[in-house]
């Protein structure tokens, strides 16, 4: 389970969620994308609007693994690729952040309780804060992947969050590890290109080949459909393998289990 996290909004954690989904897509890794944020772009992105079940659901339930009984098919095609299965988002979640701050035990758990005996791929795209709902994405994911943008001020955001990282490792018994940090929207301008390199200078191997801009990212995600379904112009080509790349170092090769378990 893998939580993509940004306390700063905009950065591309949709987007790399998105790309991440559409990588197992094209090799028929069954998956799950939890949508966490209120606004709900990683569910539309998958095509689904209005949903009958939704996230909330899970962190207001206290019965283990009723995530199995809200995931819902996606919109994508099935004639290339596997679909994955969502959680869907609303707009509820908002005001669930406050009502979680009134359970003195087991705030942070909920998402985790909900997730109880879930086996395989799951991607957690996090709303652009450090509160409860990222928390609760937190205790319950195996990793973190960091997202940000090449932009001034992002290692500085990194770093936050990864103290945050760090004290959630401390607290939970099987530990939480960092997957990386994802660069997303490499332009090819001098700005950019310095602030990727002060990403690395500071974070190190930590830091990923990055995703660059392009305009088919943005295409497949208004078009609500994996960019490894666009057609094979140039440019969704190349955004295909750099996400490819990115599954590869995030995810690896998935196990038997893995293939099965959703």
């Amino acid at each position: 389970m893998i939580a993509l996290v940004n306390q700063k909004g905009g950065v591309g954690k949709t987007t790399t969620a998105l790309g991440l989904a559409s990588a197992a897509w094209t090799r028929r890794t069954p998956s799950l994308v939890i949508d966490l944020d209120p606004q709900g772009n990683a569910t539309t992105g998958l095509g689904l609007w209005a949903p009958d079940t939704n996230v909330d659901e899970a962190l207001a339930s206290d019965r283990p693994g009723v995530v199995a009984s809200l995931a819902v098919p996606s919109g994508w095609p099935d004639d290339k690729g596997l679909p994955p299965k969502v959680v869907a988002s609303t707009p509820a979640l908002a005001g669930r952040e406050r009502q979680l701050l009134s359970d003195p035990v087991g705030a942070q758990d909920r998402l985790r309780l909900a997730l109880s005996g879930y086996q395989g791929l799951v991607l957690i795209d996090c709303p652009p804060s450090l509160g409860l709902l990222t928390i609760n994405a937190l205790f319950a994911a195996d990793a973190a992947l960091v997202v940000t943008e090449p932009s001034a001020w992002a290692s500085d955001g990194v770093s936050e969050i990864m103290r945050t990282i760090g004290r959630v490792a401390a607290r939970k018994p099987s530990g939480l590890r960092v997957a990386g940090v994802a660069v997303n929207r490499l332009a090819r301008t001098r700005d950019s290109r310095y602030w990727n390199e002060q990403l690395i200078a500071d974070h190190g191997n930590l830091v990923m080949p990055p995703v660059r801009l392009r305009a088919a990212v943005t295409e497949a995600a208004a078009r609500s459909r994996p960019i490894h379904a666009l057609p094979p112009r140039r440019g969704a080509a190349e955004a295909c393998a750099e996400f490819d790349l990115l599954y590869d170092l995030v995810v690896g090769t998935p196990t038997p289990e893995d293939r099965n378990g959703l």
